[in-house]
């Protein structure tokens, strides 16, 4: 497995919010006309399940398989052409200041990972930049 590991972000909320925010997928709702619709369609999900479409690898979806209250929030990539998990981490490190690390596990073979390994960890940056500025203090 190969690991990609986002930049430590600082979120100015409170570790509960965020984490009550990030565990429920019905929460996205609040923040779709946010995501370009250029890039990712056909966007669906519930509590525990989102499901879109990515040019041009086509349709993916991420489940919740694990939720450590206020810390970690596990998820297992569905649908994708490799193995793939990613979990989110939380820790507050003063009041309404919430330190959080995304990562992601891939299976990859040597030759993908030598093509893949730098969108990879490049997008896995954008979306931990994209998370920490989530308006938590509205999202509920």
């Amino acid at each position: 497995m190969t690991e990609f590991t986002s930049d430590i972000k600082t979120v100015p909320y409170s570790q509960e919010k965020v984490f009550a925010t990030l565990s429920d997928l019905n929460n996205l709702e609040k923040f779709r006309a946010q995501i370009p619709a250029d890039k990712i369609s056909d966007f669906e999900f519930d509590s525990d399940y989102c499901s879109f479409t990515v040019n041009p690898v086509g349709k993916i979806g991420f489940r919740v398989v694990e939720r450590e209250p206020s810390k970690t929030i596990k998820f297992a990539g569905e649908k994708l052409p490799v193995n793939l998990n990613m979990w989110i981490q939380l820790k507050e490190a003063a009041p309404n200041d919430t330190r959080m690390k995304l990562t992601v596990r891939a299976e990859l073979n040597p030759f993908i990972k030598g093509m893949v390994s730098k969108p990879l960890q490049e997008g896995v940056n954008k979306i931990a930049d994209v998370l920490a500025a989530i308006p938590y203090g509205e999202a509920l």
